[in-house]
């Protein structure tokens, strides 16, 4: 008797799922459908950019292959091209690069203007940081202290990962327009921060030797032969980064 209410609770479910699959089956055919188109979609898009960032790093080699042959301004069009239509990181590489190139020429004026056009877009924050440090590596000679501190005082500030470089910019500026007090105050920032580079710290005590002998402190024997130090600039063009 037992078997045959088993076989009856069978059946009564096999009927109900039948109904259900004829109720929803097509719209779980749907949805499974849509999930493959989507996924496929997806993969074809994902191969579509990977060839796309392959191209503009191409096109990124030939136009540094041109920069180094001397050819300024065959790179800087090639580059502006990848400024145009380049995949991934490329156009932003290529904008570092254009400012770079203009330097290279000696139109630093131009090449201000880039990098301040890269700080104002929409690049990554750090992206933007070291635009900002070009810009006011290119300026230190020229441009007022004031000037300088507004372009990057907030990146010498203890923790960023900009200060060094921030720092040696200021208390540079700051020894060209004469304002040896705050120059000290930049360089021996520097001098006592531990995670600096060695050779900036070597930099640093060459111009604290020489801010101590415009204070009037006695400066060592061999002061007179000691000339200011020039920071070393971020690097033109950040690494590229994988597609």
């Amino acid at each position: 008797m037992s078997d045959i209410f088993k076989e009856v609770d069978e059946d009564i479910r096999r009927e109900q799922l039948h109904k259900l699959w004829d109720r929803f089956g097509p719209y779980i055919l749907g949805v499974a459908v849509l999930i493959v188109l989507v996924t496929a979609g997806y993969r074809g898009w994902e191969y579509w950019q990977e060839r796309q960032a392959q191209a503009s790093g191409d096109r990124f080699a030939t136009a540094i292959q041109l920069a180094t042959a001397g050819k300024h301004d065959d790179a800087i069009a090639a580059l502006q091209a990848i400024v145009k239509d380049g995949s991934g990181g490329y156009p932003v590489l290529a904008q570092f690069r254009i400012a770079g190139e203009k330097a290279a020429k000696g139109d630093d004026a131009g090449a201000v203007a880039d990098f301040d056009a890269i700080a104002a877009g929409n690049a990554p924050a750090e992206i933007k940081n070291m635009a900002r440090l070009r810009a006011a590596f290119l300026l230190v000679d020229t441009a007022s202290f004031a000037d300088l501190s507004a372009r990057v005082g907030d990146l010498a500030t203890t923790g960023n990962i900009w200060r060094h470089t921030a720092r040696e910019i200021l208390g540079l500026a700051a020894w060209r327009t004469g304002d040896y007090t705050t120059a000290q105050k930049f360089y021996s920032d520097l001098d006592a921060d531990t995670d600096a580079p060695d050779e900036v710290h070597q930099r640093a005590r060459l111009m604290l030797a020489l801010i101590d002998a415009k204070l009037g402190v006695t400066p060592p024997a061999d002061a007179a032969s000691i000339t200011p130090a020039t920071p070393t600039p971020p690097d033109a063009t950040p690494a590229p980064a994988t597609p």
